[in-house]
């Protein structure tokens, strides 16, 4: 049994290379598909299509026990690879920054295992190859052509260079917050620059609009609420001696409370439009709601820590990190409608695999895969090989 544990481990970490070297990005994930389904069909494990790129393959469908999914994103970044990997990736301007290569390659090993040992599992194993997390709200399209049906748990992770490798955190509540976007077109009188009083100009309404809008975190939400508004960038390109007519600000929200987030809506639109009245321009408020916080099922996060503990030894939680985290993740869709947990697990080493996820110059360590592998195995019930290594 050993032996086919350590087999499978290498096969996964070829497998992880081979999707580095290719990455694809949200919702273009075909040739990534089509290497899950290749190497599926090899473990003769039956799968179907589902959003496209998603594939669903199900273990042991006829046991009695609860269905449970787990779940792996396969999108990749555009951003243009900067380590010295080997396997660095040979699609310019495209990288697997994030991880989910090691997240697919470590949910396919899951499925190896899972597969050597089919009879043994006490309830069904749904293993959910999802596309388009990076924005592209890949979760919900699963769900809607019924990725969650039949379910009664599903479980995710992510791996976290900022927490070091053998601990991870999974706490009740909320792991991940949610994220919105905003747009503020300003609309003003362009002219020279010689002549400011013949314009109204919309640089400095936005300039204006950029510092009013630091109030709402700082005066308008209770200092108990983690929330972010950050303006990310002003469009107002022009030449040297002319006031423009129009001037684009764009932003970004994050938020650990759902309920938060019409306020903040409504904030940044009052804000938006007082501030520009006064400068004599105009704004047009465009908020986008992306996704909402991921929040662990009790019940389940406790199962999911009891299983992180086993595989990562009695130190296994991470303390020194305040949760919820301001990233945000589409694994959110999932525990909107079924119970489940997400956990973050650590991966730094030294000074190794510390940059951070969506950096150029991420590196996934690899030896995550086999713990895992391991979590997830204990999570369903399945067995285990003697003496697993971390």
């Amino acid at each position: 049994m050993q032996d086919r544990w350590q087999t499978i481990l290498h096969q996964a970490i070829q497998f992880r290379h081979q999707l580095h070297r290719q990455p694809e990005l949200t919702w273009e994930e075909e040739n990534t598909s089509s290497s899950i389904r290749a190497q599926l069909d090899a473990l003769d494990i039956s799968w179907r299509s589902c959003a496209r790129y998603g594939t669903l393959a199900t273990l042991a469908a006829d046991a009695k026990g609860p269905h449970i999914a787990l779940r792996g994103d396969i999108d990749a970044l555009p951003i243009h690879e900067l380590t010295d990997l080997p396997y660095k990736s040979e699609v310019a301007g495209k990288m697997h920054a994030c991880g989910h290569d090691g997240h697919t390659a470590a949910l396919w090993a899951t499925a190896a295992w899972l597969k050597a040992h089919e009879a043994d599992l006490p309830g069904p194993v749904t293993l959910v190859f999802q596309p388009a997390e990076e924005g592209g709200h890949g979760a919900r399209s699963m769900i809607e052509e019924g990725a969650l049906e039949g379910i009664d748990r599903i479980y995710g992770w992510h791996n976290w260079p900022a927490i070091p490798y053998g601990q991870a955190v999974c706490p009740d509540g909320p792991v991940m917050s949610g994220n919105g976007t905003f747009e503020i077109e300003l609309k003003g009188k362009g002219g020279h620059a010689s002549q400011p009083e013949i314009c109204r100009d919309p640089v400095l309404a936005a300039a204006a609009i950029t510092l009013n809008l630091q109030q709402i975190v700082s005066r308008r939400l209770p200092p108990q609420s983690a929330s972010v508004v950050s303006v990310t960038s002003i469009d107002a390109i022009n030449a040297p001696t002319v006031i423009p007519d129009r001037v684009r600000i764009g932003g970004s929200i994050r938020l650990a409370q759902p309920e938060l987030r019409d306020t903040i809506d409504r904030l940044i639109t009052e804000i938006s439009e007082d501030t520009a009245r006064t400068y004599g321009v105009s704004a047009q408020v465009t908020t986008v709601k992306r996704y909402e916080a991921t929040v662990n099922n009790a019940q389940a996060a406790e199962a999911y820590r009891n299983a992180l503990g086993e595989t990562l030894g009695p130190d296994w939680q991470y303390k020194d990190m305040h949760l919820p985290i301001m990233a945000s993740e589409d694994f959110s869709y999932y525990l909107n409608q079924v119970p489940g947990a997400f956990a973050l697990i650590g991966m730094s080493k030294t000074d190794a695999y510390q940059a951070p996820c969506h950096s150029p110059e991420y590196a996934f360590n690899d030896d995550l895969i086999g713990s895992v592998v391991e979590v997830f195995s204990r999570l369903v019930g399945a067995p285990l090989p003697d003496n697993t290594p971390l």
